[in-house]
């Protein structure tokens, strides 16, 4: 993949950048097998990153690239991805009790319209069903049933294709996940999903997405008190599914959000959804004159070298919990 950009980075600093989604009491949790933090290990994970790193804000690093300054040593930045009310009632405080700030990327339909993203719909399904092979057993049954509608390959070509263990999920999570996100047609994935998720949740999908999402007001509030708000598209789509008019669409409703609820729209950033990114996705972004984008490659962040819209991260479970913990690898690899 070929990028060609202007906007280059002339800092010599490292940034280890940390991404979040759910932070909650999960033993207290209606769904307690969701894939998040327990907010107890959140606190101490904070106090670890304050130990031993200094955290700063995403304006420090846009200066950064933009006029070369040095960022402190050790320097930390904390991302929160999808805009979940955890991040409000459970973040939000803790990052204010310390004077920090998080950068909170947001998908505007779920906040605007009430409605539940289909990741997060599977999410849900997977954290109310104890036995994932019970998902998987229906998946083959509803294929089935959808086969000669939509032209379907067998049960067994998708399951071989897909069902790959990543280093977080087992092999049935993942061929779930990417049945359901990527490899059926779009109207077919959200029938299937809209299905699962009536039999599972058994949760209207409005009262729902005004449980798990934060709302505009929320966001003006944490806005400005501080904290940052930024791009996570519109319908958290693959952004490198998208063509130019598509992809143009999710920026432009996305921006018109961030305009709407105050957010400087000179020193605007973004996070890729699902981490997907392509050479017309960072185009696009710089055109519309985004400072700062972080995916989900997992590195620390060396602004000497990255490209300012192709940040990598580290995910929490990459850092110690506990805030009396020894460094890890992740620690020596940033000045």
């Amino acid at each position: 993949m070929e990028i060609k950009i202007d906007q280059i980075s002339n800092s010599n600093s490292d940034v280890t950048i940390v991404m979040y989604h759910y932070v909650r009491d999960l033993a207290n949790s209606r769904y307690s097998e969701i894939k998040g933090l327990d907010l107890d290990a959140f606190v101490n994970q904070i106090d670890y990153l304050r130990k031993h790193y200094q955290i700063i804000t995403t304006e420090e690093v846009i200066e950064s690239m933009a006029s070369g300054k040095k960022l402190p040593p050790k320097a930390a930045l904390l991302t929160f991805d999808d805009g979940y009310i955890d991040h409000y009632t459970n973040v939000f405080p803790v990052l204010s009790n310390y004077g920090l700030q998080g950068s909170f990327y947001i998908p505007v339909k779920a906040i605007q319209e009430h409605v539940v993203l289909d990741v997060n719909k599977i999410h849900f399904i997977l954290a109310a069903t104890p036995n994932k092979l019970d998902i998987v057993q229906e998946l083959e049954q509803i294929l089935s049933k959808y086969r000669s509608q939509y032209q379907l390959e067998t049960f067994d070509y998708y399951y071989q294709k897909l069902a790959i263990a990543n280093r977080y999920d087992t092999k049935e999570v993942i061929f779930i996940k990417r049945l359901l996100q990527v490899e059926l047609v779009e109207e077919l994935r959200l029938k299937i999903v809209d299905e699962l998720f009536t039999a599972y949740v058994k949760i209207s999908e409005n009262i729902f997405a005004k449980e798990l999402y934060m709302s505009k007001a929320q966001l003006i509030l944490m806005r400005k008190s501080g904290m940052h708000i930024g791009s996570h598209g519109f319908n958290h789509y693959w952004w490198n599914n998208l063509n130019e008019a598509d992809l143009a669409n999710e920026l432009d409703l996305s921006l018109s959000f961030l305009g709407e609820i105050g957010v400087d729209l000179k020193n605007w950033t973004a996070c890729y959804p699902y981490g997907s990114f392509d050479a017309q996705a960072v185009q696009m972004l710089n055109d519309r004159g985004c400072k700062m984008a972080v995916t989900t490659q997992v590195d620390v962040a060396n602004l000497g070298i990255a490209h300012p819209l192709l940040l990598p991260r580290l995910d929490t479970n990459d850092l110690p919990k506990i805030e009396n913990a020894l460094v890890n690898e992740w620690y020596d690899k940033s000045n």
